[in-house]
């Protein structure tokens, strides 16, 4: 299985596991110029309510870079719901 395959095939897992996508939009002050804020963009797929992987993330920011976090703002999107997944054996 190529490289491409098994990620898909691994996020398919994820989503019928209720992983969703989840996009946070990270405000943090740049490090030499506290007055100016800078934006990033962060996606992955995550488990709502808990956001495990957004907290781990954020951890990592705030322990290991210097740009000191202003807010966090984020939304979260189940690809796959519970009623959109049916077995079907065949074409």
């Amino acid at each position: 299985m190529t490289g491409a395959r098994m990620r898909n095939h691994a996020e398919t897992e994820l989503m019928l596991k209720g992983y969703g996508l989840t996009t946070a939009e990270i405000l943090y002050r740049m490090p030499d110029h506290r007055s100016v804020l800078q934006t990033f963009v962060w996606q992955h797929y995550d488990l709502a309510p808990k956001f495990p992987e957004l907290f781990r993330f954020l951890d990592f920011w705030k322990s290991r870079l210097e740009g000191p976090l202003h807010s966090v703002v984020y939304t979260h999107r189940r690809l796959i719901a519970p009623n959109e997944w049916r077995n079907v054996s065949g074409e």
